[in-house]
């Protein structure tokens, strides 16, 4: 696979249906690359012999790299309590479940659906029939107060939803007193109902007039400890009402309207709204913020009648996916989409459940006659609906289709259908003909007009077909993707968390600042993602004139990112997490994948142009050492000997070339620096020839083919691979040590077990769902500097011969929980806590400091084995192992690594496994 192809399409995840920049992008015209070295970002040196890239419009140059150090700046830490989480009995199962803010608890509708194992795709999970045990509704004004609306709420499940805790009190309402004030112009904003209404107004009516319980519903930071407190159920209320309550010094007051006669039953109340007081010395006018709040606290109403059938969970994550999107990021959308996206609640349960159904399945087009879902009553009426709102796009009728949907409609048909076809057309299709060739054949016979009965020929058969409208993709999408803030998550991560398959760490989002500053960054990022993934689909297609095109749309928009950095020194300009989320960032991984299509083309001059672009655009990145190890390897493709040893010399000289690309790059150096080019034996000379210790063993080989890995036959008789043979020499003949082969796996589980607390701690703005596993900053140097004091503490008790203990209570605390780098199932807790002790605490904190400064350089390339023995009865000792069959060889990360671990104090070597001789 090319160099920065997985990357790249980890960062594009699933694949957009609808691209809506891609035919600006196909026709906006192109330069070519230059294709000579004396181009005008060609390299030269300066009085100092370091390496300076040429600008063409001015005289002057810019220094690749130089010897300043660098800075990062972190974050200031700011403490937020946001309570502790109550536990609850289910009534179900007998266990108890931990509910907090954010968190939906939908543990008794997985006891209640709970059945056979099997795979869990988003499709599957959404086929489960969850439903949330309660509906809420709410009205502003008295005109919707006799739509004989209810909140019903679950007695028996206490769980606080988004902070609003709701306490049950017979002798009356409990007032909250809240620090904000509702301005005398926020009230008689239009986007709300008059004071009148807003001061005394009813969230729910019931026809009984009977008032049995009063409650009040109120902003707490903890649960409550009375026994006798009932809670929402429905996420709709505290979504919503928690910022009223919290911000706009609004206060909900609650009466129960009938007796239950089980003490299972949904409770029916009435809830009141109205003002809780005044703070003259605050101002909170975002009216935009309060409109939407309140408009979304009437669609509840609205959305929800007496008697109807209870919100899926599909359909509940979705709203609130939409929900806390467009909450915190307002600022990214206009008036058009903003209440596109809110319209969603407006429509009915069938077309919502309808919309998510369509949404989550691979598409584009769906048949109509096979479209039923149980869940959905009617599912004509909820296709109507979703078609006037503009959510789907019907195909009915021959002149609807287009040419560039034949294609996706041709899918739908089955091969009898497609064959079907081109016998009536009386095209040749031989009977071992593939779907996909018969699609071809057909296309190929339409494209120029030539068979205009393919339309009613396909239609005869699909009968109508809809899709997911193009504004619908593009505004669900960024909403998904301004959730989750990565391609690889979507709704499915929701019932995976609610059904337990997955449990997220437990951590403080404290969000001060945006990701995106504004609508222009978005909008930039997302076209930047959308060539992200036409190059991806390119390269499937080895189509590698649109691979070039890429590559040049890539080149041309990244002139933003110098322009950005022009005048910033390296140590100014430190990458954070929040460079990822800009333009240039991904364009730089388009360029990156580019430079090895090229490299595998044999296109060196053209390479050797993006990785000077690379370098003049970007200052600071971990990429910088990749980028100036082939930019060196290239020159010297193309004859330019001298100039490949003054871009290695002067990459070492980049705070940014770490890990292996430094080691690679003095070999470089050692190499090309030979007289005549340069006399002077340069300093690392000695540390990049030092020894590692190698022990090497024989094994009897099944296979010797060149391109497949070595098999060999291990002690017992049985194949195994040179792994397994050095555990059983080193079990053996080798010293009698215990151990297991897993590369960077235990590694990188100790690491997190370990730092747990560290890499969880408040931290503002890494945190920002609740679907992460790691902070954003763990791979940027901020994380070091912005838990600095707080690492080096942990560091020292781990040092001083605490890490056994911090390991075992991480492990009890957290055991199960999804924590990136961590394997849960791989390594026992026996084993692991062994080879805690047998490495030893100074060990182990030398090598939890480089993992913590730079996690990104450091997290690969770790020794296949790691082996443990006890001398005596407490005494142990640890080996670290790399493991080479005959035609390996140790990879630049892997030497960094093992030269690392040496100097930390680890025993290291190396094995190399050969043949036995044949007589």
């Amino acid at each position: 696979m090319l160099k920065g192809r997985e990357s790249l399409s980890l960062l594009v995840g699933k694949r957009r249906q609808y691209l809506p920049n891609r035919d600006s992008l196909l026709s906006s015209p192109l330069q070519a690359f230059p294709l000579s070295l004396s181009s005008s970002l060609n390299l030269c040196t300066d009085e100092d012999g370091r390496i300076v890239l040429a600008k063409s419009s001015e005289g002057s140059g810019m220094v690749v790299s130089g010897d300043n150090e660098s800075k990062v700046e972190g974050f200031e830490e700011r403490e937020e309590d946001f309570g502790e989480s109550e536990e609850v009995t289910c009534p179900v199962c007998g266990s108890k479940v931990r509910g907090n803010n954010y968190i939906i608890n939908s543990h008794l509708d997985m006891c209640l659906s709970r059945g056979t194992k099997r795979k869990l795709t988003q499709r599957t999970l959404l086929q489960m029939k969850f439903c949330s045990p309660s509906k809420v509704q709410i009205c502003s004004s008295e005109k919707e107060q006799s739509e004989n609306n209810s909140l019903l709420i679950n007695r028996d499940e206490r769980i606080v939803r988004n902070g609003v805790h709701v306490l049950h009190n017979f002798d009356g309402c409990e007032e909250n007193s809240s620090t904000s004030t509702l301005s005398e112009s926020l009230l008689n904003s239009k986007s709300v109902t008059n004071k009148d209404s807003l001061s005394k107004s009813s969230i729910c009516d019931d026809n009984t007039d009977e008032n049995i319980d009063m409650f009040s519903l109120s902003r707490k930071n903890e649960t409550s400890d009375d026994d006798m407190a009932i809670t929402p159920n429905d996420i709709a209320v505290a979504q919503y009402l928690s910022p009223l309550i919290e911000k706009y010094c609004l206060s909900f007051e609650g009466q129960v309207t009938s007796v239950l006669k089980d003490s299972l039953d949904v409770v029916p109340v009435k809830i009141f709204c109205q003002k809780a007081g005044s703070d003259e010395n605050k101002e909170n006018d975002n009216l935009e913020l309060f409109g939407y709040l309140w408009r979304n606290a009437q669609q509840v109403t609205k959305s929800t009648k007496n008697g109807q059938t209870r919100m899926t969970k599909y359909q509940q994550n979705f709203s609130i996916l939409i929900g806390e999107v467009l909450r915190s990021n307002l600022h990214l959308f206009i008036d058009g989409e903003q209440q596109f996206l809110e319209s969603f609640n407006s429509i009915s349960d069938d077309s919502q459940r309808l919309f998510v159904r369509l949404y989550t399945r691979k598409g584009p087009w769906f048949r109509i006659s096979n479209i039923f879902y149980p869940e959905i009553v009617d599912p004509q009426k909820a296709m109507k609906e979703l078609s006037a709102t503009g959510y789907i796009y019907s195909f009915e009728d021959t002149n609807e289709l287009h040419y560039e949907d034949t294609n996706d409609i041709l899918n739908l048909l089955t091969v009898s259908e497609l064959r079907e076809i081109m016998s009536i057309l009386k095209q040749r299709c031989n009977s071992g003909t593939r779907k996909q060739e018969l699609i071809a054949s057909l296309l190929s016979s339409c494209k120029d007009g030539f068979c205009p009965l393919l339309p009613s020929l396909i239609l005869e058969r699909t009968g109508a077909c809809v899709r997911i409208s193009s504004k619908a993709e593009s505004l669900f999408w960024r909403a998904e993707r301004l959730f989750f803030l990565n391609g690889e998550q979507d709704l499915s991560s929701f019932l995976l968390a609610d059904l337990g398959i997955v449990k997220y760490p437990t951590y403080s989002c404290i969000i001060s600042e945006s990701i995106f500053s504004d609508r222009n960054d978005l909008l930039a990022y997302e076209e930047a993602i959308e060539v992200a993934q036409m190059i991806d689909q390119a390269l499937d297609e080895n189509d590698n004139e649109l691979v070039l095109r890429y590559i040049k749309i890539a080149e041309s928009r990244i002139t933003s990112a110098s322009e950005e950095t022009t005048g910033t020194s390296a140590s100014e300009s430190s990458v954070t997490f929040r460079s990822c989320f800009s333009a240039s960032w991904v364009y730089s991984k388009v360029l990156t994948l580019g430079v090895s299509f090229l490299e595998r083309e044999r296109r060196y001059n053209e390479a050797i142009y993006l990785l000077k672009r690379l370098l003049e655009c970007f200052a600071c990145g971990r990429r910088r050492g990749y980028w100036i190890l082939r930019l060196s390897v290239d020159l010297e493709h193309v004859g330019c000997h001298d100039e490949s040893l003054s871009v290695a010399e002067s990459g070492l000289s980049d705070i940014w070339v770490r890990a292996g690309s430094r080691i690679a790059l003095q070999k470089r150096v050692l190499r090309l620096g030979k007289p005549p080019r340069r006399w002077k034996i340069p300093s690392f000379a000695n540390l990049a020839k030092r020894k590692i210790n190698e022990v090497h063993v024989q094994g009897r080989p099944l296979n010797s083919v060149i391109g497949m890995k070595s098999r060999f036959y291990g002690e017992d008789g049985e194949q195994c691979g040179v792994e397994q043979l050095a555990l059983q020499y080193y079990a053996g003949e080798g010293g009698g040590w215990e151990g297991v082969h897993t590369e960077s796996g235990i590694w990188l589980t100790i690491f997190g077990l370990l730092m747990w607390d560290v890499m969880f701690s408040d931290v503002p703005n890494v945190f920002r769902t609740r679907f992460q596993t790691a902070p954003l900053d763990l791979e940027t140097d901020s994380f070091y500097l912005a838990r600095k004091s707080r690492i080096e503490s942990h560091l020292q008790k781990i040092h001083d011969g605490m890490a056994e203990e911090i390991f075992i209570t991480s492990w009890e605390s957290h055991a199960g929980t999804a924590c990136k780098g961590v394997n849960w199932k791989r390594h026992t807790l026996s084993e692991l806590r062994t080879a805690v002790a047998c490495i030893g605490g100074p060990s182990l904190a030398l090598f939890c400091r480089h993992l913590a400064q730079d996690y990104r350089s450091w997290s690969s390339g770790m020794p296949d084995l790691l082996l443990w023995r006890f001398n005596g009865e407490s005494r142990g000792e640890a080996k670290l192992v790399e493991v080479k069959g005959p035609r390996d060889r140790l990879s630049e990360q892997q030497r960094a690594w093992l030269l690392l671990l040496m100097d930390c104090g680890f025993n290291t070597e190396v094995c190399k496994v050969s043949p036995e001789p044949t007589s």
